[in-house]
């Protein structure tokens, strides 16, 4: 008798939990639909979204407009993302209220659509020119569609703007962005923000923040991209299943690395990573549980971020850079790891060239840091910045680009990183002949 009673029990308690859960669906179903009629920006997914047409904006857009505008840097709700309404995926209204999601561009082996490049940059102070002219290597080069998710101060916003809905030529049929506020943790907010560079540390929110994308490549605004972004993006298929993000090692040299000599935290492997370019699988990474030097409870990205801060913050000298080294110093399983020919910097050759695989192969992407674009200690570098920065979409890319900087490179053999400046055009050379064979079969 009392197994049937303990049957009957069990059975009550599972009717109760299904209307329970039928209950709540239901609910959740009438808040969308409220929300829908309500005006707000849909919520799209990240894999499938960017590619299907968004609804324009009605007149009760302007409403969300406003709240998204005057969104302070210190806005972030109890759930760690920002709402969906309120400059998030698709954030029509931060795109001049009438911003519509193009159809992606059929692939060239079938009629189905190519999944976009979903692109990441945080801006912030002077960095507007900077940004745009990475964002155009990123366009001149590339085949695959692009999605730029663009994190900037409120005042660069219409600068962006500005420049992304003029570009001419193909390639503007190729890309679609989305503008978003900075946004950090209300409690510490000012601390966020000026960890490093102004707003840098906004990428360690990025997952939190873009919930719908699946992966993304983060970059600085001081990259320039040298080979098409997609074979890049290509790398996310390498991964094993314990790998979420790729990047490439600060140095090659430990005797002369920074990390290794410095460092007064934990880092990865023997040289640290630089986290200037950061390809990551972002679903990996939402429901990974980090394994951490301060609990023995491995813990998820969005609960590890800020007992890190507390932690480390007075042993940190590259702010987000290296609470990432930190992490997957715990961590290496999850770290597909670069060559350092996919981010090139002044430290590879500006005391003789120390990156075997760009000798090889060339330079893929070039990271100007320690701001050698705006000086004249690298003229190398700075002569490949403004080379970018020059060309006009729709001219000939040899005639405008490529030849026009073959020139101006000879100019700086009396430097070490002008010594092996045909490592930066060696590539570029194929990338580029590439894409004018496109352009000229019409692709």
């Amino acid at each position: 008798m009392r197994r049937y009673l303990r049957m009957l029990l069990a059975c009550a308690l599972f009717a109760l939990l299904s209307a329970l859960y039928v209950f709540s669906q239901f609910a959740s179903s009438l808040e969308r639909a409220t929300g829908r009629t309500d005006g707000r920006a849909q919520r799209g997914d990240g894999r499938q979204g960017a590619g299907k047409a968004a609804q324009k904006s009605g007149p009760g857009d302007q409403h969300w407009y406003n709240r998204c505008r005057s969104l302070s840097v210190s806005y972030w709700n109890p759930y760690w993302r920002l709402p969906p309404a309120v400059c998030g995926m698709n954030c029509l209204m931060e795109s001049s209220f009438r911003y519509i999601l193009r159809d992606e561009k059929p692939s060239r082996a079938g009629g189905s659509r190519q999944e976009p490049v979903h692109l990441a940059v945080v801006a912030c102070g002077q960095r507007l020119d900077e940004t745009l002219t990475m964002l155009k290597s990123a366009v001149a080069l590339g085949r695959q569609p692009l999605h730029f998710h663009i994190f900037a101060e409120d005042e660069l916003h219409s600068g962006f703007r500005a420049a992304l809905e003029v570009w001419p030529g193909p390639g503007r049929s190729r890309y679609n962005y989305t503008l978003y506020p900075i946004t950090f943790p209300a409690d510490n907010a000012a601390e966020w923000k000026k960890l490093f560079k102004p707003c840098a540390s906004q990428r360690l929110f990025l997952p939190i923040i873009l919930k719908d994308v699946d992966s993304l490549l983060y970059v600085d605004t001081d990259i320039l991209f040298l080979r098409p972004v997609e074979d890049l993006w290509s790398l996310l298929a390498h991964f094993n299943s314990s790998q979420l993000a790729a990047m490439a090692p600060e140095h090659e040299e430990p005797r002369i690395a920074w990390y290794s000599r410095f460092a007064r935290h934990p880092y990865y492997g023997k040289t640290g990573l630089n986290s200037g370019v950061m390809l990551m699988n972002m679903t990996r990474i939402r429901e990974k549980h980090f394994k951490n030097d301060m609990t023995s409870v491995a813990l998820r990205w969005k609960d590890l971020l800020i007992p890190l801060l507390q932690k480390y913050k007075l042993n940190i000298t590259w702010g987000d850079q290296d609470l990432l080294n930190i992490i997957f110093h715990h961590n290496p399983e999850s770290l597909f790891l670069v060559p350092c020919q996919w981010n090139y910097r002044p430290d590879h050759c500006i005391y003789g060239s120390n990156c075997v695989p760009a000798e090889q192969e060339g330079v893929f992407i070039l990271h100007g840091n320690r701001g050698v674009y705006h000086d004249e200690k690298q003229p190398s570098f700075r002569a490949v910045y403004q080379a970018f920065q020059r060309y006009t979409f729709g001219e000939d890319l040899v005639e405008s680009l490529l030849l026009p900087l073959e020139e101006d490179l000879r100019k700086t053999t009396h430097t070490y990183c002008g010594r092996v400046g045909h490592l930066f055009t060696k590539r570029l050379q194929l990338s580029v002949r590439t894409s004018q064979g496109d352009a000229s079969r019409g692709q």
